[in-house]
């Protein structure tokens, strides 16, 4: 889940890529693209893909493909909606516009059902196409296992880590006042929340109305102790699945896929997180992916949990007046489970079309974008990015950047980090348990019977089994 209808561009980056460029790849891998592609000299592939920060800086490297191989790629950005809905209507119909697509962690279960995604494993094993200077055992394992393979097959690679972090005002947090007072409340310091009863604390203490004192100065507006997404839609159920209930020990099924989303574990999530929207603005049942980070930049809410790539957009100079004086983390646990963590991820990959035409050429590009000389260029160019790679975090932009406590909070996700299981019905599923979501956050509906409700959806579209 990604900044979808917003764009950014990073200064530098026609200059950065070009240094890139001017260095060439490694004879080895240069030598390689350039021999494998000579039987597809001349194709046109067409990949469709989301339209974020990430991939409007990669645009700019895909053109170095198109000189290495002679192959053409005709590469469509659409925002979120659009690419989910375009791209699985072309698969489905097994008309073969597009020869590749992007596909979220959750899209891959309904698209395998269907029988519309073209395994690779037959390319992975063809030396003639596959490079032996990939080093795919390089690939951050959680999130490249679980979202790219599938009972023993193999159908992409991993593209986009899309991860949450713990994201709060390191100057309130920092400021001495405020310190005392936390102290003086709740018994310990006030510091970035590393469990969940810690953020609800802080989501408390933060809360105040214009004219309060806050960090030694009269608030000329009311400010907020957290911002939680909750539209219907988007990530609020997700997150409050993959942040929540998951840290509290429970899920919506079990690991034969059985619904468990009734269990005792969930009820207690259910109510923390429905607690915490007394302490979030209002219109928080409108808040959308894309509004967290805005109110955040804007200085009226003292924390949140957010994805990691909407941040990169905002805490820059220019982007907003709070720019450096933000603090990162995991994602808080519940306490007395910080060991068994949890946190929301969306890791996302390119798929070929079971009805592609060029399903070569289209494997050749897909693997050249996973290699580790692209993916630097990709992070170099956007002076920072979301690494699919571990060798990505000691790249000097992330391990010494002035952003670099962002990227020790998104490694923290990504080490826990895991694809949505593969659920046939996922969208049905998601559709009903989103508004319901939004109930519980609303108090129309209380957490325990949320919980009752959250299982005969289940139930409904499940049987007794949700996962493929």
């Amino acid at each position: 889940m990604t900044s979808h209808f917003r764009k950014w561009r990073c200064a530098g980056t026609g200059m950065a890529i070009a240094a890139l460029a001017a260095t060439g790849t490694t004879a080895q891998a240069q030598s390689f693209y350039t021999d494998a592609a000579k039987p597809y000299a001349g194709t046109t592939i067409r990949v469709l893909d989301e339209i974020t920060p990430l991939q409007e800086t990669l645009s700019k490297i895909v053109p170095d493909f198109e000189k290495e191989t002679g192959i053409k790629v005709d590469w469509e950005l659409l925002n979120h909606f659009e690419v989910i809905n375009k791209g699985q209507a072309d698969m489905l119909s097994g008309r073969g516009y597009y020869d590749a697509v992007m596909l979220h962690g959750f899209q891959i279960g309904p698209m395998l059902a269907a029988e519309v995604v073209r395994p690779i494993d037959e390319f992975v094993k063809n030396p003639k196409l596959s490079n032996p200077a990939l080093d795919a055992d390089d690939f951050i394992p959680g999130p490249y296992k679980s979202a790219a393979f599938y009972k023993g097959k193999q159908y992409g690679f991993i593209n986009w880590n899309y991860n949450q972090v713990y994201w709060a005002r390191a100057d309130l947090l920092n400021d001495p006042t405020e310190q005392a007072a936390f102290k003086a409340k709740y018994g310990y310091d006030l510091a970035p929340a590393k469990t969940i009863e810690q953020m609800r604390d802080i989501a408390e203490f933060f809360t105040r109305k214009k004219g309060s004192t806050l960090a030694g100065k009269p608030l000329d507006t009311d400010i907020y102790g957290i911002v939680l997404e909750g539209i219907k839609g988007g990530s609020t159920f997700l997150t409050m699945w993959g942040n929540f209930i998951r840290n509290y020990g429970g899920d919506i099924m079990d690991a034969d896929g059985k619904p468990t989303f009734d269990r005792p574990e969930n009820v207690a999530a259910i109510k923390m997180w429905a607690s915490l929207w007394k302490f979030a603005p209002p219109g928080t049942a409108e808040a959308s992916l894309i509004d967290v980070p805005t109110i955040m930049g804007n200085g009226i809410a003292a924390q949140t949990t957010a994805w990691s790539d909407f941040v990169l957009g905002i805490d820059k100079a220019g982007k907003s007046p709070y720019a450096g004086k933000f603090v990162y983390g995991p994602i808080p646990a519940k306490a007395g489970r910080e060991a068994s963590r949890a946190a929301d991820s969306e890791p996302s990959v390119t798929v070929i079309s079971a009805a592609s035409k060029h399903p070569e050429a289209t494997f050749l590009f897909m693997q050249w974008l996973a290699e580790k000389k692209q993916q630097e260029k990709l992070i170099v160019a956007g002076e920072g990015g979301v690494p699919i790679r571990n060798s990505s975090w000691a790249m000097p932009v992330l391990a010494d950047g002035p952003q670099k406590g962002l990227f020790v909070a998104m490694k923290s996700t990504l080490d826990v980090s895991r694809s949505k299981p593969k659920m046939p019905k996922f969208f049905e599923i998601y559709d009903e348990l989103s508004g319901l979501a939004q109930e519980i956050g609303l108090g129309k509906v209380t957490p325990e019977d949320g919980a009752k409700l959250g299982q005969q959806i289940l139930v409904k579209y499940c049987g007794e089994k949700c996962t493929l």
